[in-house]
């Protein structure tokens, strides 16, 4: 009898509890709709109904497998005790009732909730769908269509749409410009602040971007945006236990609202943990009506990311199938297929619905122009030009400003204003950003933050100086034009290298350049000398049409500044080798 004891007790240690909550019934309703078991699906949908009765999610759930069922009166019901008692502000359900009604052949109810629906959410989820149903009932009714009535939307409302188009577009200042104000209008205006974190995300203000996610869950610490960006910070910053605890609680959650699943799909993604990502994409496409190629794209990359390479091949078909204009499917089918054929290690493949960065710059055409016009517009290049700005070094802090140049819009003019006020920048940067400044146009006075002490240069100071710019731009032309066909092609590159490393060593007093042709005729006396051609002052002002004497003064003034160059010993080096 003891020992039956011992025995039963041991296994009920090892009884495991499962956790009865709403997400528990969830999960079971999904799975018995896989199986096409409409009655299980329903009770399950009852009970997480009754575990998480103030969940509005909960019901639409419930409703929607009651009109999967034909019982689309019930399912209204449903809907209108979640308008009416649950979530007011919950406008698709009057889309849904309207499908319902249609069922019904209550056409005229139906056309009612569209337009309540319109008038409600203009620029709604289904707003489309519904424009196209009013439509199809008008013909169904033998009279034209009814249209909504214009509601005029709020400023705060339209203020916040724009910010977010200017996310969506890489305009990242303008939006935190704007977003800030919302922000400080009404504190409590959550989507606003999870916007402006990701505002400072990408404009490499992370401290910022953490500070504003921190006061978004104080308010809603279940807030699933601002989780989600969190961890996507913790993992940028390298705070890899406070971003395993978030990645801990974001594969535990299951959210029934589209949107919300495809944030927690992707985060997951670009956090590494692609095996959830990837069945969290495919309950979104048992749940999409009419799935976006983009779904199928965000499914392949999970299925290659976990090695499911056959599942990514049809995804990607299937995403070329519905958008034969985009390259995207066709550029990954070609490169599995190589990679097939080459059996080489599958890489892992990025969620963004776009062609890598790499390829898109060897497609381009304009090679004078080093941003590409898909570049100047997506929002991920403008976003690491801006974090490089931020946390570069200086060489390549420089380059960032001469393609910021290249890109001159409102944008980069309000970068580069903020820079030239930074204490963290050096000052013989700030004086390159501000003739890019002037060069795309920004009007004067100019504001900056010069050995510590902010000064205002105007537009006629830069001008001026400018000018001298493009006079010392015409030596080096004038001298390629006399050197080209004469020496060899590592010469002229030495040219340019000399004539860099004089003008930088003479930052403070730079050479007034009375005739462009006696300096021009001096870099290639110079440069012909540390090359051993044999060429007299004599020779070399008779071709450039200058005395012998203003070829020696400039000459001698040359290589007594370069000789402190590192670029002056690196050619005097070459030359000897």
């Amino acid at each position: 009898m003891k020992k039956q004891e011992a025995k039963w007790r041991n296994q009920s240690r090892k009884v495991v509890r499962l956790r009865m909550d709403a997400g528990f019934f969830f999960e079971r309703a999904v799975r018995s709709l896989d199986k096409q078991n409409y009655p299980k699906a329903l009770k399950y949908f009852r009970l997480a109904v009754e575990k998480e009765p103030d969940n509005p999610i909960n019901h639409c759930n419930l409703a929607g497998i009651l009109s999967e069922m034909g019982r689309f009166e019930e399912s209204n019901e449903v809907l209108e005790t979640v308008l009416n008692e649950i979530d007011p502000e919950l406008h698709e359900c009057y889309f849904y009732m309207a499908n319902n009604a249609a069922n019904m052949d209550e056409f005229e109810l139906a056309e009612e909730y569209l337009v309540t629906y319109l008038e409600k959410d203009p620029d709604g989820e289904f707003a489309e769908e519904a424009e196209e149903m009013l439509q199809m009932l008008a013909y169904e009714l033998g009279r034209p269509p009814r249209r909504p009535e214009r509601v005029d939307r709020p400023e705060w409302f339209v203020k916040h749409d724009t910010a977010r188009k200017h996310l969506e577009e890489g305009r990242f200042v303008l939006a935190t410009q704007l977003l800030e104000e919302l922000v400080e209008a009404y504190p409590d205006f959550l989507a606003a602040r999870n916007n402006l974190a990701l505002a400072y995300y990408y404009t490499g203000q992370f401290q910022r971007a953490v500070d504003t996610i921190h006061q978004v869950l104080e308010t809603d610490p279940g807030n699933l945006h601002a989780l989600c960006n969190l961890a996507v910070l913790y993992q940028h910053l390298g705070r890899e236990s406070e971003r395993d605890r978030l990645v801990g609680m974001l594969k535990k959650l299951v959210p029934t609202h589209v949107e919300h699943l495809y944030k927690l799909a992707t985060t997951l993604g670009i956090l590494g943990e692609h095996e959830v990502a990837y069945e969290t994409f495919h309950r979104l496409l048992r749940m999409e009506g009419q799935p976006e190629p983009s779904l199928y794209h965000y499914l392949a990359a999970a299925s290659m990311n976990t090695g499911r390479w056959r599942k990514a091949q049809k995804y990607w078909s299937i995403a070329a199938e519905m958008d034969p204009d985009s390259p995207v499917p066709r550029y990954y089918l070609d490169l599995l297929r190589e990679w097939r054929l080459e059996r080489r290690k599958l890489p892992l493949i990025s969620y963004h619905y776009q062609v890598p960065f790499h390829e898109q710059a060897k497609s381009t055409e304009d090679q004078t122009n080093p941003v590409p016009e898909q570049f100047r517009v997506n929002p991920l290049v403008r976003s690491s030009f801006y974090w490089a700005l931020q946390h570069g070094d200086k060489e390549t802090k420089q380059q960032i400003l001469q393609l910021l140049g290249w890109m001159a819009d409102e944008e980069v003019e309000q970068i580069l204003r903020q820079f030239l006020l930074s204490p963290d920048h050096e000052d013989e940067l700030k004086k390159t950003a501000l003739m890019i400044l002037y060069q795309i146009g920004a009007k004067g006075p100019y504001h900056v933050l010069l050995d510590g002490a902010e000064r205002v240069i105007s537009a006629e100071q830069l001008a001026k100086q400018a000018g001298e710019i493009q006079v010392w731009r015409q030596v080096l032309e004038c001298c390629f034009g006399h050197m080209k066909g004469c020496y060899p092609e590592a010469l002229l590159q030495d040219a340019q290298i000399l004539w860099t490393a004089f003008l930088t060593q003479k930052q403070k007093e730079l050479p007034t350049v009375r005739k462009v042709e006696g300096w021009a005729a001096a870099l290639e006396y110079v440069i012909a000398k540390l090359h051993g051609q044999g060429r007299t002052q004599t020779e070399v002002a008779e071709k450039y049409g200058v005395s012998p004497s203003t070829v020696g003064r400039h000459a001698r003034q040359m290589e007594q500044t370069c000789a402190l160059s590192r670029h002056f010993k690196e050619i005097s080096t070459r030359s000897t080798e």
